[in-house]
């Protein structure tokens, strides 16, 4: 399921951009709902490259999905949980602190939570697209 919701930022090319610049919204209906993103460059709804930061309540979960293309999640602040697999598993996630760092390859089964406020940044190629593992784990199949 593409991520439709998700608004293109003006492009900030050459341009610094601090964090009270970011334009935060909720995330797009294909997350659970109460995270929040802003988009720092690119258009995740079109092709091409894109940069954004997901900001995760304590206790947000995201079920199992894949992507079609490779995500880079960088941890900007909090504990952020990752792991591989069809299902959610904490006992099998690794917990990445500020400046953590995964690789997660195109089409491989991941899972990520924080039990505490998280913020990570996401660098992949567009248009965004998460298919779940279970499909009835999809929020936005109920709206």
């Amino acid at each position: 399921m593409t991520a439709g919701g998700l608004l293109a930022q003006t492009s900030h090319t050459g341009q610094p951009l601090r964090p009270d610049q970011l334009n935060w919204m909720p995330a797009p209906p294909v997350l659970p709902k109460g995270a929040q993103m802003a988009v720092l460059s690119g258009d995740p709804t079109k092709a091409g490259p894109f940069t954004v930061r997901l900001k995760m309540p304590a206790g947000y979960r995201i079920p199992a999905h894949s992507h079609p293309t490779d995500e880079r999640v960088t941890v900007i602040s909090g504990t952020f949980r990752c792991g591989m697999g069809d299902r959610l598993d904490e006992a099998k996630a690794q917990t990445l602190g500020d400046g953590g760092f995964v690789n997660l390859p195109a089409k491989m089964n991941h899972y990520a939570f924080a039990d505490q406020e998280a913020v990570v940044q996401i660098d992949s190629e567009g248009p965004f697209a998460i298919t779940y593992v279970d499909a009835a784990d999809d929020p936005s199949r109920s709206q």
